[in-house]
């Protein structure tokens, strides 16, 4: 008996050691260590990486973004996407991971440049855990515009996200007029879809 109560003992202090551990902080839908969230945001300045749009909450009508707010990748205001409104929206899912991805991310930066103000561009930071290297490939790529984070895929629903890349066509009135599930290998290619979809050119 007092062999099975020593046994007992045994087990409670080693089940006392083995409890789970919290799950590590997601940046941009959780809490972030101080230190982390500085060096992410200090990594962003670097990289010249725009702030966040201002966005006002909306309601989502059938055709329109979803009524969904999502954290500003490396620190800044979050984003109601239903609230993008006013001009026409180029949406880009990406991540860190996504290799197809990598070769987009330039020709999505020419873009912004180019369009300056008659278009925005958007990047979601899509199922990705690694902030810090979403920030450097988007350094990297030349990227500038506003980049949001969506580490727990909370628009794959909405957006019917089925792989990356992923690109959403979105109006001056919040509806989404297209979405396109590949990559663009060209400059013209993307510029021809924007035409298409938009009706905005270079």
């Amino acid at each position: 008996m007092r062999r099975f109560a020593a046994l007992m003992m045994a087990a409670a202090l080693l089940g006392g050691c083995t409890q789970s551990q919290p799950d590590k902080p997601v940046f941009g839908n959780g809490e972030a260590p101080e230190q982390d969230a500085r060096a992410l945001a200090k990594a962003k300045a670097a990289a010249g990486i725009e702030a966040c749009p201002p966005t006002t909450a909306s309601s989502v009508s059938v055709d329109g973004l979803p009524a969904l707010a999502l954290e500003c990748l490396g620190g800044g205001r979050s984003v109601q996407l239903a609230g993008l409104l006013g001009k026409p929206h180029v949406l880009n899912l990406w991540a860190s991971w996504c290799k197809p991805c990598r070769e987009e991310l330039p020709l999505l930066a020419q873009v912004d440049k180019a369009f300056g103000d008659r278009l925005q561009v958007i990047g979601i930071d899509f199922a990705d855990d690694a902030p810090d290297k979403a920030i450097d490939l988007a350094a990297r790529s030349g990227v500038t515009y506003p980049l949001l984070a969506d580490p727990k895929s909370s628009v794959k629903t909405s957006l019917r996200v089925v792989g990356l890349p992923q690109t959403v066509f979105v109006d001056e009135q919040g509806i989404i007029v297209a979405t396109e599930r590949r990559a663009y290998d060209s400059y013209e290619d993307l510029t021809d879809a924007i035409d298409e979809h938009l009706g905005v050119k270079p």
